[in-house]
């Protein structure tokens, strides 16, 4: 079976290590991974081949959209895009086509998926089924009558089904879409997808930073970086600071986003206690090795935090209600407490810390399910 995964991130680079995630689960399937957005570095397994389109992204006001390569022309560049897409499903013929988030968002892409879309439906040599990939909560729209009949229309006009990567159990989709009762394909619920800690390389990495000797380990991580930077210094100020004189390490990281000078800045605050990285090949396995997490409150990250059962501090992005949403859901659920902005004052964040040091990590809530990406996986093969 030969899957076709089309990607988009625009600001963060969640969407993309979810959609990675969802294809290291197809290991027994032909994989083409077509991404949109800025490079990723990133492993990608031997089943799974990258396309790059030219790289676009937008800004943090997701106002606009512009080249990754500031020498290139945005209306070639989206042509171009066009035609590589539209002459890859032509050539590989996928038995699926699998769309991250569109149409319940990424319109300002539509220049690229409505012409493959259209030949697809086509049939016209191809026997292509085209599926809606879609996080737990969608953010609020100024016009919801007209997203959601929109959104409806293009359902019904190019998709065979959704498949929504959340436990309806702690998140469903009407709590963000009230429109879906109105959705006559099939709309199937997979768990959250996230990786799982390696317990060797948690006790390798608890080896490494000495924690049998009593030290307690701090994570702290905004994502891809673009936004966060404020988070990230009010972490490394109460652990250069406030909790200098406490037995902890931290260890924070950028993304590959964040500006050069807001990075040259949490680098001058290195020492044997505090490192600063863009990147980190396996999170969720540092994660289980971490005494606590502090970060934003994205999907990923929280089901990161979620899976390895860390105590957490979280920083909701304060554009839309999306990750306010999710973790005052999974505070529930999981051992996360939510921050505010005005928490990120050094002498009250390092309080903060400390309480949240002392949480168990355990927490007796109800289990989720976090089996997405092989349920997503389970799901195509039985087709």
């Amino acid at each position: 079976m030969k899957i076709l995964i089309y990607c988009q991130h625009v600001l963060g680079v969640g969407h993309f290590f979810r959609t990675l995630e969802i294809a290291r689960a197809m290991k027994d399937f032909d994989v083409i991974l077509v991404t949109g957005g800025d490079e990723v570095s990133a492993l990608l397994p031997n089943h799974v081949r990258k396309v790059a389109l030219p790289g676009l992204m937008m800004d943090q006001g997701f106002s606009r959209l512009y080249c990754v390569d500031p020498l290139k022309d945005l209306e070639e560049v989206k042509l171009e895009r066009k035609n590589i897409l539209l002459d890859l499903v032509r050539t590989e013929k996928p038995d699926f086509f699998l769309v991250e988030l569109y149409p319940f968002g990424r319109r300002a892409f539509e220049f690229e998926l409505i012409p493959v879309l259209t030949f697809i439906k086509a049939r016209q040599g191809i026997d292509c089924k085209v599926v809606c990939s879609l996080r737990d909560i969608l953010v609020e729209k100024k016009n919801p009558v007209k997203y959601e009949t929109r959104v409806i229309e293009a359902l019904h006009t190019w998709f065979d089904a959704v498949l929504v990567h959340s436990d309806p159990g702690l998140i469903k989709l009407d709590a963000t879409f009230p429109g879906m009762d109105k959705i006559k394909i099939p709309l199937v619920y997979t768990g959250f997808v996230t990786p799982v800690p390696d317990p060797e390389k948690v006790s390798r990495i608890r080896e490494g930073c000495g924690l049998k000797q009593g030290k307690l380990l701090i994570t702290a991580s905004v994502g891809g970086g673009n936004v966060g930077a404020p988070l990230l210094k009010a972490v490394v100020h109460a652990c250069h600071g406030v909790l200098s004189g406490k037995n902890l390490l931290l260890k924070a990281y950028t993304g590959p986003y964040m500006d050069q000078e807001d990075r040259d800045y949490l680098k001058s605050f290195e020492n044997e206690r505090i490192t600063i990285e863009a990147f980190t090949p396996d999170f969720v396995s540092l994660l289980g090795a971490s005494d606590l997490s502090v970060s934003m409150a994205g999907y990923n990250t929280c089901m990161n935090i979620v899976a390895a059962g860390v105590p957490a501090l979280v920083l909701p992005f304060a554009q839309n209600r999306e990750q306010w949403e999710r973790a005052a859901k999974l505070a529930g659920f999981a051992p996360i407490t939510l921050l505010e902005d005005q928490d990120l004052e050094p002498l009250r964040l390092a309080r903060r810390i400390e309480a949240a040091l002392h949480r168990p990590a355990g927490f007796p809530g109800p289990k989720l399910n976090m089996n997405g990406a092989v349920n997503t996986m389970e799901w195509m093969r039985s087709r």
